[in-house]
């Protein structure tokens, strides 16, 4: 758990480095690494960006209802949110509303023109509802 661990705080490091830390030695790490892998622990590695850098101040969360659950799959749903590219995440929920959108944009102005343009033209997409970010801190966590 150690090795997820810091992989999740710094997946840059190599086997050597990690070994390091963790009082393993460089083959042992990397035996280790490929196992994790292997068993689809870890998904991918990623970047994390500072969006406000970017160019982007403005972070929103969206709960939207759809409004033809019926007529409108959420497999279309799905394909057409994804494709915008402002949407960082889309999160099927259960609750008040169908789905949890994270989007960023470059200031308010922006977001609504995101918005109209493209989330209240989305397929199904019914009531929404809008909370900005104020600050956001990473507790960490189990995972």
């Amino acid at each position: 758990m150690a090795l997820v661990k810091a992989m999740q705080q710094d997946a840059t490091q190599s086997a050597g480095a990690l070994g390091r830390d963790l009082g393993l030695s460089q083959p042992a790490t990397w035996r280790r690494l490929q196992k994790l892998q292997a068993a689809g622990v870890f998904k991918g590695r990623r970047v994390k960006l500072d969006a406000e850098k970017l160019g982007f101040g403005v972070t929103v969360f969206l709960g939207v209802k759809l409004a033809t659950k019926g007529r409108v799959s959420l497999d279309d749903f799905e394909r057409a949110v994804i494709a915008i590219p402002e949407v960082q995440t889309a999160e099927h929920m259960l609750g008040l509303y169908d789905y949890r959108l994270r989007v960023v944009a470059r200031d308010l102005a922006d977001f609504e023109r995101i918005l109209r343009r493209r989330i209240m033209t989305l397929p199904g997409a019914g009531d929404v509802e809008a909370n900005v970010l104020l600050s956001e801190e990473r507790l960490p966590g189990p995972l």
